[in-house]
């Protein structure tokens, strides 16, 4: 449990950067443009982690059957989040993005009750309640209600986030090798980014600074991050515990986006985080007293 913590933790702390990261990149970068790239570049980092571990020889060991339910998370889990999620980047700070896409720890836990069976106890509910409410703090705002592509990129962003959960349940259920499953998911990621992408926008070219965030995008958020994300799922029982520990990567998130940039940092946000932490720390004691 340890080590799932660990891996947890870690992508938390990688992830604080992507909203932030995408909002610049997408102010000169197009959408699909952004994908494509970031996604080919996680595509091959996995591709040679895979060969340098010898994992590479498991792809042997799957039927057409795995494949198909590999390519078809990939699409819905990570093609279709993404473009929801920069979508919404796009047309809402990174702040309000970020902090709306985090309502994919609720769906986690909600998929987890379903199609896994796992118990969704009363004290599981109040420590996702409590972290929830951190989110709804950090989203009022000034309190008006958003209007056109606002409202859009609310929709898509809460749309992402059940699209992820939903992955994030299914990934665990088939089990399949997360080295080998994320270079195919994110393969798929970017061949569809690369098609559609030409027919829907405009592309530009690339400067050395631009390359080098697509690069972190796609080997350390999308690549790493991902990744390790995956193993501390798929080594625990609890999904909800893990699940909790997303909740820090909206305050994170914001804290990034106060400093790169230069939006300001509320007085919500610091009650918001009173909130997140109480839920993921009664999450952790309530499973300690059981122990």
């Amino acid at each position: 449990m340890k080590k799932n913590f660990i891996y947890a933790l870690s992508a938390v702390l990688i992830w604080s950067t992507t909203a932030s990261l995408v909002k610049l990149l997408l102010s000169d970068i197009p959408n699909m443009e952004a994908m494509a790239i970031s996604c080919i570049l996680s595509t091959v980092f996995l591709l040679i982690v895979n060969i340098i571990t010898g994992k590479i020889k498991l792809m042997k060991s799957y039927s057409l059957k795995d494949y198909a339910i590999m390519v078809g998370l990939g699409f819905i889990g990570l093609f279709v989040y993404t473009v929801l999620y920069y979508f919404g980047i796009d047309n809402l700070t990174a702040q309000e993005a970020c902090v709306l896409n985090y309502l994919w720890p609720i769906m986690l836990v909600a998929f987890s009750c379903i199609i896994l069976k796992e118990k969704l106890t009363l004290m599981k509910a109040v420590a996702m309640v409590c972290s929830f409410v951190g989110i709804v703090i950090l989203s009022l705002g000034d309190g008006a209600l958003p209007s056109g592509n606002a409202a859009l990129g609310i929709a898509s962003c809460i749309t992402c986030a059940a699209c992820y959960g939903l992955f994030c349940v299914l990934n665990k259920k088939y089990d399949h090798d997360q080295g080998i499953a994320m270079m195919i998911m994110w393969g798929v990621t970017g061949v569809c980014s690369a098609i559609l992408g030409p027919l829907t926008e405009e592309w530009v070219m690339i400067s050395a600074v631009e390359f080098a965030g697509l690069s972190w995008l796609g080997i350390a958020i999308n690549a790493i991050g991902y990744l390790i994300w995956a193993l501390a799922l798929q080594g625990t029982e609890n999904t909800a515990k893990i699940a909790n520990l997303a909740y820090l990567t909206p305050f994170l998130s914001i804290i990034v986006s106060a400093v790169f940039l230069k939006e300001s940092l509320k007085l919500n946000a610091l009650i918001a985080l009173v909130f997140i932490i109480g839920g993921i720390l009664l999450q952790n004691i309530v499973v300690k007293k059981r122990k």
